[in-house]
């Protein structure tokens, strides 16, 4: 234990003389923008000289391999296997992000240059999930530095595509699943419950993206001359959301409703208090009746309408339109098959009368969802190791809310996944101003050198 303590206090101060900074800053220099059809020479580059080299110092081997999908970006595989008796993890970080958007950043700060204010540290990746992965990778040399071993054989995959859908990466798993198993995945990317509380989240909720469109001829026609005699496509479309979602949020459709939640994850989420979220203030009264507000984030499936419109919001005319769109998104549990989603919309649609409501699912439309059972045995180890580290007992989302290609890793290669996020809620992921708080990071790299300890006295198939 002693020997423990020495290596967290050891990789802290490491962190205090600015180093770990100065690592970030030189990743957070790279636009990796994903979204940018130009930028495929700085994914490839990020991979080949940010990430590679440092692995290769500590002892990996590393392959840079093609994406299995035509023209989607490179994959970096690498591995360091100390002894087929000890316990496999597979990490997981992606060094892509979205666009910098430099002309929307505050005065002084850009995307592409690490800029310290107090605690937060700014760059576009510094949260979302360059600063994540650069914590765990310091993590293991601070591990190696203090032992010169791990303890554990560490298998990692590295993307360039998560922002764009991480086209390839299914395939991928498929075709590397033996360079890839492991007997635990742990990686980190999404925010804490709350900036002060480390969490662990099992999973992820799955997403499904479709389109409403009500089309009923050319153009607009005059309110005065036409009103009562032509339907109005932006009021039809109306009621047939309501058909879908009431006005308290409520899902109308039983085949997207989820079935009961299980009794080990209402038991995990009745720890949860969601009272002190950064953000808005949680509306009590909307969404499934009965359930806690955690119940109705991370154990429950909602449907939300992301844009809807018809005529000209901005600049009204006095016309009737002849079109209106919608775009909902479906976010759901485990337990559904997403396969028939787009079928039971329509056919509820047609059934209360709204058979001139075209559905479409959109482009990447569907994240499926996945869920480690809280009472899993991986979950109370690294929660209990967390706690050793930092003196709080982690909250354990059996989700995340949001949405990650994490069937990869819990479907694909079979592996209990557990994903420890360094960021918190208010960090403008994906928004100008994106940051890094550091008393997170060092927090976060503290407890990684310890569990990574830790787990070199597990033994396989624990």
């Amino acid at each position: 234990m002693e020997s423990r303590h020495r290596a967290v206090q050891e990789a802290l101060d490491w962190f205090d003389s600015g180093a770990l900074f100065d690592v970030l800053a030189r990743r957070v220099a790279r636009p990796t923008q994903s979204q940018e059809p130009g930028d495929g020479e700085h994914l490839l580059a990020y991979l080949q000289e940010d990430l590679r080299p440092d692995l290769l110092a500590m002892g990996f081997e590393v392959r840079v391999v093609e994406n299995p999908e035509s023209g989607g970006p490179p994959f970096l595989l690498a591995e360091r296997f100390e002894d087929a008796r000890q316990t496999t993890v597979l990490l997981y970080g992606h060094g892509d992000v979205v666009r910098g958007y430099a002309s929307q950043w505050s005065s002084g700060l850009s995307p592409w240059t690490l800029a310290k204010r107090g605690e937060r540290w700014y760059g576009r990746g510094a949260a979302d999930n360059k600063g994540q992965h650069t914590i765990n990778l310091a993590a293991l040399a601070q591990v190696l530095k203090a032992r010169g071993r791990l303890g554990v054989n560490v298998r990692i995959l590295f993307e360039m595509g998560e922002e764009v859908g991480s086209p390839g990466l299914r395939a991928l798993c498929e075709r590397e699943r033996d360079a890839l198993r492991g007997d635990v995945f742990i990686a980190s990317d999404g925010p804490r419950l709350t900036a002060s509380q480390p969490t662990l989240f099992l999973g992820s909720r799955g997403a499904f993206n479709f389109e409403l469109e009500v089309s009923l001829r050319e153009g607009g026609h005059h309110s005065g001359n036409w009103g009562g005699l032509l339907a109005n496509p932006g009021t039809i479309l109306a009621h047939a959301i309501t058909s879908l979602v009431d006005a308290r949020g409520v899902i109308q459709v039983p085949p997207l409703r989820p079935g009961p939640i299980p009794e080990s994850v209402r038991e995990a989420l009745a720890l949860l208090d969601l009272s002190t979220l950064e953000g808005p203030p949680v509306d009590a009264s909307w969404g499934e009746p009965g359930l806690s507000a955690a119940e109705r984030v991370f154990g429950w499936n909602t449907l939300e309408v992301l844009a809807l419109g018809c005529g000209n919001c901005e600049a009204p005319v006095n016309a009737i339109p002849g079109t209106a769109k919608a775009h909902l998104q479906l976010r759901f549990v485990v337990g559904l098959d997403p396969a028939g989603f787009e079928k039971a919309v329509r056919s509820h649609l047609v059934a209360h009368g709204f058979p001139m409501v075209t559905v479409r699912a959109s482009r990447d439309a569907l994240f499926p969802a996945t869920r480690l059972d809280p009472q899993d045995p991986w979950v109370g180890l690294i929660a209990h190791s967390i706690e050793a580290s930092t003196g709080s007992r982690p909250a354990i989302l059996p989700n995340l809310g949001g949405s990650l290609p994490n069937d990869c890793f819990a479907d694909i290669l079979g592996m209990p996944t557990i994903w420890i996020p360094h960021s918190y809620p208010g960090c403008c992921q994906h928004a100008a101003n994106e940051h890094l708080l550091s008393g997170v990071a060092r927090e976060g790299l503290g407890l990684m050198v310890g569990l990574i300890w830790d787990l070199g006295s597990v033994l396989p198939h624990a």
